[in-house]
């Protein structure tokens, strides 16, 4: 490992913070040293303010530090048959963003055990999202392509597309079973919401150009809202009398940060710090709820 302190000669290198070690290639410190290291720049990245060198130099050199719990996840899934190590790796680091932007140093909590849920979680999502629109058994998955080979292979003879009958006959399969077969193929693609409906209704009546999308419901907007208010009640609760003071002022009085400062007595930055912090303690206990 490269690494030196960085010179506090009124600009840091490379925007290096003062206070951390500068590393040349944080992507080759080893494991071990990764960890002890985690902590010092975690420590020092929540008293800098977000969109400085800085701060850039302690989130960027953390990501880097930590790649190696990307590589391990990833490696978990090297024979899923979808995507290569290369995608899983990218997908992965995603999920290790999101941990370090999400980790808070009071929850006690080694960043290891926090950041590979997040990493393996965002894998997990790059397969369902890339693979069959819905889940079924392996079985079924493999019975699909059995059918579509039947299917083409009756079909070329009979000159028409076989029936549920001849497609069990010639697989050796129950009627049942080919039946459960051909629903859960369905689950491989999803139809599109701007397909027309069907060519006639129940009633025997003429399609009037409709979509699947013309007959759903909308979401009402305001429900999200309400259930983030019933989520995030108990987490305003658990807080002491000056962060909730704050996020009054904040959320509920719209004061600004200089505002709350000149309230309270203290700087503007250390407001801002404050409300960070706080942001973060209620953003994780919504996370952990969900």
């Amino acid at each position: 490992m490269t690494a030196h302190t960085a010179q506090t000669t009124g600009v840091e290198r490379a925007g290096a913070a003062d206070g951390l070690p500068w590393i040349e290639d944080a992507g080759k410190v080893a494991p071990q040293d990764a960890r002890a290291l985690s902590k010092l720049f975690f420590d020092r990245l929540q008293t800098l303010e977000e969109g400085t060198p800085e701060h850039q130099y302690a989130r960027n050199t953390l990501i880097e530090m930590n790649l190696s719990l990307v590589r391990f996840a990833a490696s978990r899934f090297r024979n899923r048959g979808s995507g290569d190590m290369e995608d899983i790796v990218q997908v992965g680091t995603i999920g290790l963003i999101k941990a370090i932007d999400r980790f808070d140093l009071s929850r006690e909590v080694e960043f290891t055990s926090f950041a590979v849920p997040y990493i393996v979680g965002e894998i997990k999502r790059f397969f369902r999202d890339t693979t069959w629109s819905v889940h079924v058994p392996r079985r079924l998955q493999e019975l699909r392509v059995d059918l579509a080979k039947a299917k083409e292979t009756l079909a070329a003879g009979l000159d028409r597309d076989p029936t549920v009958q001849e497609l069990a006959e010639h697989l050796g399969l129950d009627e049942a079973e080919v039946t459960e077969g051909i629903v859960a193929a369905n689950g491989y693609t999803a139809g599109s919401l701007d397909m027309p409906a069907d060519a006639a209704d129940a009633a025997g009546h003429p399609a009037n150009g409709r979509t699947f999308a013309d007959v759903l419901g909308e979401p009402d907007p305001a429900m999200e809202t309400v259930e983030n208010l019933h989520a995030l009640a108990p987490l305003l609760g658990e807080l002491d009398a000056r962060e909730r003071r704050i996020i009054d002022m904040r959320f509920g009085q719209e004061m600004t940060q200089a505002q709350i400062g000149d309230e309270l007595g203290i700087s503007q930055m250390h407001v801002s710090r404050l409300l960070s912090r706080i942001l973060r303690k209620l953003r994780s206990g919504m996370l952990t709820q969900d």
